[in-house]
């Protein structure tokens, strides 16, 4: 288990350095396309207010927009005492405990650190999850929440928007940008047409990479938090059978989600945020093995 950790972890860093260095080169290119570099500074600084205000604001939204309820001990006291001896176990803050009514069984965390984090579950995982399973799956969102990978999937969504809007810039500005200009080198104008296409898948990509390292790093630390593997395998395997496409659909809070919560399979495999369920079950039954 602790050999998984160190990978992902690992992974996740060598990932997160790309994807910085690739928004930078964009912000660049459009520096370029304006034929003014001394833009960049604005760009880059313009793209770090954005992420930091998406940091803080995320966990509210995050709530709001899925329909999660606060709840106290009295409401669910399962579910409260669940997450409650998990922290405990694990020295951290208690966080906020949520549940959205909805029949898909799935989960999520969020929340900038430990000490403002919340966790949330669906009614849909409650009823259909054993106590054992029930305890896996929180312990997988806690697992997010020790790790910091809410402010990692927070920046790298962040950063995925900026680039979206540098290449949607670089459309506008191609439109209204004179043809004779000297600064329109067919390179620059190439490269420019090139950011405009690709920029954003890219950027989708590299953001899938990481949100599938943090979820078999979330797995891997919520296996070792309760030391049974097999309960987090079972509530998966569960998940997988039942489905976990949520009635409420919003591709920006899916990446956070236990299972993807989004409805069909329009989504490639390549931009899911999720790893297979399968893959996942595999790696967590080898933990117990080598437990």
């Amino acid at each position: 288990m602790y050999s998984e950790i160190s990978a992902n972890k690992r992974k996740t860093v060598y990932i997160m350095a790309l994807f910085s260095g690739f928004v930078a080169g964009v912000a660049w290119l459009v520096s370029l396309y304006l034929g003014d570099t001394s833009f960049l500074p604005f760009v880059l600084g313009g793209s770090l207010i954005y992420v930091l205000i998406s940091y803080y604001s995320a966990g509210k939204l995050a709530v709001a927009m899925n329909g999660a309820v606060a709840i106290e001990k009295k409401d669910n006291p399962r579910l409260w005492r669940t997450v409650e001896n998990l922290v405990i176990s694990e020295g951290m803050p208690m966080p906020k405990v949520y549940i959205i009514n909805d029949p898909a069984p799935n989960a999520f965390a969020t929340g900038r650190n430990p000490n403002h984090a919340i966790v949330c579950a669906t009614t849909g995982l409650l009823e259909m999850m054993d106590d054992k399973e029930l305890q896996g799956v929180m312990a997988h969102e806690l697992g997010h929440v020790k790790n910091y990978d809410i402010r990692v999937s927070m920046i790298a969504f962040a950063m995925v928007a900026v680039v979206g809007i540098l290449a949607d810039m670089l459309w506008r500005i191609s439109w209204f940008r004179d043809s004779d200009d000297d600064n329109n080198s067919p390179i620059v104008m190439v490269l420019g047409l090139l950011a405009i296409i690709l920029a954003p898948l890219i950027a989708a990509l590299i953001q899938a990479a990481i949100s599938r390292k943090r979820e078999y790093l979330a797995d891997a630390t919520g296996a070792l938090t309760t030391r049974f593997p097999e309960g987090l395998a079972s509530a998966l395997e569960k998940i997988g059978a039942r489905g976990s496409a949520m009635r409420r659909q919003n591709t920006s809070t899916a990446h956070l989600f236990f299972a993807n919560p989004l409805k069909g399979k329009s989504i490639a495999s390549l931009f899911s945020t999720h790893p297979p369920i399968d893959e996942r079950v595999n790696r967590l039954r080898k933990m117990g093995h080598h437990a």
